[in-house]
């Protein structure tokens, strides 16, 4: 048999993928959603009976710090296996579907559950290969996993599995940065120039000092996370650890239109555990009245982030619509954008969409809120002024 290396799989692949991609973009999202099942599910299957053909090369990468192996590496250790050509396909595929093509190069990976699942799978114990279901996550009544005979199971979805499972996943931390940047990428084709607050990034960092650069000499007024801690993360045992960002909702300073921004806090990995992350949340010179709302989500697997763009100005828009003097109402307007935008998500993107962990009402500027309870109850955070002066020379 001809040997492939890994460089013309990859071209193939990629040929094979732009043919998929083009047919994705003639789905509804709903088709879509349905499709990123069907594409997980049957690399769980293809998984289960090719576990000979790559066990070592899982039980090389996997341990109890890290329980994920990436499609980079499978490609690498296993480049002619059906199962890796099957996975490049899917990644292309679900990477379109979800509008971060142009953000990441890859999304997929195949993670181990939980780390309490290491020793016995190392040890011998034959292991099940699950993945995520479509549909809403409350919904779930079990999830699908296969043996290694290719034979079906169901485990229960909220109960963590007392045997070795690996799951057909997403990289969440990867997806939520792309997501955000191709949300963002997307708010200002549409004309709204949203920041998005994201750690470690220097084309963002630049990008920030472009738009606050009227005031590079004069102090920036800001609010800060200084701790947060989630009572319910809204995450299944299978979706791994949450991925959570915010939504920060207000007026304009200048015009009579909407200011959203997005906070990228990849530290929130599970509830039940405070965070100190010293984070900056809102910019003051962006919103107008000095007060803005916060809405934290939970990004689920469904997710289509352009989709989600569109709909969070659409919505953000059409609520100033129907105020003809926002003035009058002044920051009152705030929280109507903010409802609005709770009650679209839910009947606006994919079946599976980003779960509304809990929201903050009016925040005011130069206002500590120490231990402050958000309006569902959910998440519990304190916040404090923080101003930033200019460089010393």
């Amino acid at each position: 048999m001809k040997k492939i290396t890994p460089i013309c799989l990859l071209l193939a692949l990629t040929v094979a993928g732009c043919q998929s991609d083009e047919q994705a973009t003639n789905q509804s999202p709903t088709q879509n959603a349905e499709v990123i099942a069907q594409h997980k599910q049957g690399l769980a299957k293809q998984l289960s009976t090719s576990y000979a053909d790559i066990e070592q090369t899982l039980k090389s990468q996997i341990t109890d710090q890290n329980l994920t192996i990436s499609l980079s590496t499978l490609l690498t250790e296993e480049p002619e296996s059906s199962f890796t050509q099957q996975m490049y396909k899917a990644d292309t595929s679900i990477r379109t579907m979800k509008g971060v093509s142009d953000y990441t190069d890859e999304l997929l990976e195949i993670r181990l559950a939980d780390k309490s699942m290491v020793q016995e799978w190392k040890d011998g114990m034959s292991p099940l290969f699950a993945f995520e279901p479509k549909g809403d996550d409350e919904s779930w009544q079990y999830i699908e996993a296969y043996d290694i005979y290719g034979q079906l199971h169901q485990l229960d979805a909220y109960q963590m599995p007392d045997v070795p499972v690996f799951v057909v996943d997403n990289n969440s931390a990867k997806e939520l940065k792309a997501g955000l940047q191709a949300m963002q990428a997307e708010m200002q084709k549409l004309g709204q120039p949203a920041v998005l607050q994201s750690e470690g990034d220097a084309t963002q960092q630049a990008e920030f000092k472009s738009t606050f650069k009227s005031s590079s000499t004069a102090p920036i007024s800001t609010t800060a996370i200084k701790k947060i801690r989630l009572a319910d993360d809204e995450e299944p045992w299978i979706s791994g650890k949450a991925e959570v960002y915010a939504i920060v909702t207000g007026v304009n300073p200048s015009r009579d239109e909407p200011t959203l921004d997005l906070i990228e806090m990849p530290y929130l990995d599970y509830d039940n555990t405070d965070y100190y992350p010293n984070q900056i949340a809102i910019y003051w010179s962006r919103y107008r009245w000095g007060a803005a709302d916060m809405i934290l989500m939970e990004q689920d697997d469904g997710t289509d982030y352009k989709e989600l763009a569109k709909l969070l100005v659409k919505v953000a828009e059409e609520v100033l619509k129907m105020i003809p003097d926002p003035e009058v109402q002044a920051y009152a307007i705030i929280p109507q954008i903010t409802g609005k935008i709770i009650a679209a998500i839910p009947d606006g993107l994919l079946v599976n969409d980003d779960d509304y962990v809990d929201v903050y009402y009016t925040l005011m500027q130069d206002t500590s809120y120490v231990d402050h309870p958000g309006a569902g109850g959910n998440a519990v955070a304190t916040f404090e002024p923080l101003t930033i002066s200019p460089t010393r020379p």
